[in-house]
């Protein structure tokens, strides 16, 4: 390898639940990432996360900022426990990428923006449901302008969780850990996509709920309407109270097609009669096991966020792109509690 070829360096802070697939996209990766350290406050599972990715163990989350050889930082943490990792990161110049969502609240997700932007460090949040092939195929047809004018949209996320295993365990669906229920932990993936080809949302009107199927804080059903800012409208259901649960599923009808995104499948339906098919469907951890979907989603937005530093641009999903799915929660959660239109 040349010094021009040379490795990015890594720096892995939280090794939970939601570090297996960065786990086995950064193994995929290791020709161009070199995961300098693992930190993570608990010694026994950070040693039996280690051992099963091969990856090194940091001593403290201190020796891995004073690495000179790590550019970046991957922060896995609940999103409660943030603020702090990424104001240590800024200080040492160290890039940030850092699982959805920013943080529990918009303010604090702000905040956190404002960090990264007033320390010059790049900040890119996982949304990997962009990176899927059909994601990118229909982000490039949209940019081409071939499908003409966004007239409606309609998204569905009927998922399930389980209160055994899942909700039961502590800080799951609370307000202090998690910030909020489907829309924030699951849902968000789908919004953020939807916003990434349809542009902003411009008022909800919505109706919230914590169904019978759960014991929790926060909502595990949101349906609502939206008023997008380009004169499109659409409607939503966002549920992980839907056994067994189902892919997600994002129509887009446009002036010349309609587009069906159904987990990592594109279907475009040309008003002139034509269809085409675009990847194929997989599990997008809709089920029980908030784990089983591929990991090459993964892989291809952290080599997405290495050759933005690489090349001094901005990633495909940023602390800034993010604030926009953050603003749209808040409105449809505000417009449930309310029962009121409510502009972005």
């Amino acid at each position: 390898m040349t010094d021009e070829q040379a490795w990015f360096g890594l720096g892995v802070v939280g090794a939970g639940m939601g570090a297996k697939p960065h786990a086995l996209a950064l193994n995929a990766l290791r020709d161009l990432v070199d995961v300098r350290g693992v930190w993570r406050r608990n010694r026994e599972e950070l040693e039996r996360f280690c051992t099963q990715y091969d990856f090194p163990m940091a001593a403290s989350y201190e020796a891995l900022l004073a690495d000179p050889a790590i550019e970046a930082i991957l922060v896995l943490t609940p999103p409660n426990a943030r603020e702090d990792i990424v104001a240590a990161a800024v200080k040492s110049g160290k890039h940030v990428l850092m699982e959805k969502p920013v943080e529990r609240s918009t303010a604090a997700a702000e905040r956190i923006v404002q960090l990264c932007d007033e320390g010059g460090v790049k900040l890119g949040i996982i949304f990997q449901h962009r990176f899927r092939a059909a994601s990118l195929a229909l982000a490039d047809t949209v940019r081409g302008g071939g499908l003409g004018r966004l007239c409606a949209a309609h998204l569905v996320v009927p998922w399930w969780r389980p209160q055994q295993g899942y909700y039961d365990k502590p800080g799951r669906g609370t307000f202090a850990q998690d910030g909020g229920g489907v829309l924030i932990t699951q849902a968000i993936h789908s919004l953020d996509l939807m916003l990434s080809l349809t542009g902003p949302v411009k008022a909800v009107t919505a109706l919230s709920a914590t169904t019978a199927l759960h014991e929790m804080e926060a909502e595990d059903f949101v349906a609502g309407g939206l008023e997008f800012a380009n004169g499109a409208v659409g409607a939503l259901m966002a549920s992980t109270a839907n056994f067994p649960g189902a892919a997600e599923s994002l129509t887009l009808n446009f002036e010349q097609a309609s587009a069906v995104l159904t987990g990592g499948s594109l279907t475009l339906h040309w008003m002139d009669g034509r269809n085409e098919i675009v990847g194929e469907a997989s599990n997008s951890g809709g089920g029980a096991n908030p784990m089983a979907f591929p990991f090459d989603w993964h892989q291809a937005q952290i080599e997405d966020f290495v050759a933005a530093i690489r090349e001094d641009r901005q990633p495909r999903s940023t602390g800034h792109t993010a604030l926009n799915v953050h603003r749209l929660i808040d409105a449809l959660v505000r417009s449930g509690r309310e029962g009121r239109r409510v502009e972005v």
